[in-house]
């Protein structure tokens, strides 16, 4: 494992993982209960860390603590096959994306490239049962076919600053 990754680890403490925006859409006409038999469609899926930021909290009596928050965007979209040529937007029948956010204590700053590692091979250790449980129950409320991601994924895109 690498230093910078390692410094980040010991000085970063998980404290909160939430929700910080999301989408759930059916597309006019299409009826999940029946369609899959009739149209065949596949799942694509989305997951990158799209910003972080280090935050300083102050209780108002001499003491502060500095956050840190990673921004990660999710997403699953039913696609129908054969809908998309190389000229052509694909036809997307439904759609789950969401951002959800996971804070960090900093016990000390570790600095940027660390961040920037943690980020990008840590972060989703934390985010993704939450994202696995979250678009299970859409699937479900949506009448969509069950989706069971696998137990862990990485994001795989640089940091946007």
């Amino acid at each position: 494992m690498d230093t910078a990754l390692q410094k980040a680890i010991d000085s970063l403490q998980i404290q909160d993982v939430a929700l910080r925006a999301s989408v759930a859409e059916l597309s006019d006409g299409f009826e999940p209960r029946y369609a899959f038999e009739a149209d065949p469609l596949r799942i694509e899926f989305k997951h990158g860390v799209v910003r972080t930021l280090v935050i300083e909290l102050s209780d108002g009596l001499d003491g502060e603590q500095q956050l840190f928050r990673v921004f990660i965007e999710l997403g699953a979209r039913w696609v129908a096959v054969g809908s998309q040529d190389s000229a052509s937007e694909p036809d997307v029948k439904a759609r789950i994306e969401c951002v959800m956010t996971a804070d960090y204590v900093m016990r000390e700053h570790p600095g940027d490239e660390a961040l920037k590692a943690f980020s990008m091979r840590n972060a989703s250790y934390h985010v993704w049962p939450y994202w696995r449980e979250f678009l299970a129950s859409q699937c479900q409320r949506m009448n969509l076919p069950k989706v069971t991601l696998p137990v862990v994924q990485f994001a795989a895109n640089p940091v946007h600053a």
